[in-house]
């Protein structure tokens, strides 16, 4: 008797184990946790260039890859990003860049023209994290 029912409790834990391990998948549409966002991003230097209107930006990215093989490549592909931004400021006027709306217009351009370059994953979302415009 004691032999089936220590038979039946191992049977119930690698069960439960089995289940926990190969059938739960985390759900890919989730959010990612703030550490997670940190871990896989590249924080680009302070750009600071003339816009098409004669005004001027400095501005500053953080970008955020899908996974550590994505991170390494961007961090590799640094002078290529920033040459991404400044070309991409350059042909723009300040009242294209003014606002919420702008900004987001331009981080998507930019996430866009990045992920061309990409072999290893791709850019989930770039955060601006400082802008000025005169």
């Amino acid at each position: 008797m004691l032999i089936i029912l220590v038979a039946l409790t191992l049977v119930g834990v690698v069960a439960f184990v089995l289940i926990n391990q190969y059938l739960y998948e985390p759900d890919p549409d989730a959010e990612p946790t703030i550490d997670e966002i940190i871990a896989q991003s590249f924080e680009t230097k302070e750009i600071t260039t003339n816009l098409l209107s004669n005004d001027y930006v400095r501005a500053s990215f953080r970008i955020h890859v899908d996974s550590k093989s994505a991170l390494t490549e961007v961090q590799k592909r640094d002078f290529q990003v920033n040459n991404i931004i400044l070309r991409a400021l350059s042909g723009k006027k300040a009242s294209d860049l003014a606002g919420p709306k702008g900004i987001e217009a331009f981080e998507n351009d930019i996430k866009v023209q990045i992920n061309e370059l990409m072999q290893e994953g791709e850019v989930i979302q770039v955060y601006t994290t400082t802008w000025v415009i005169q």
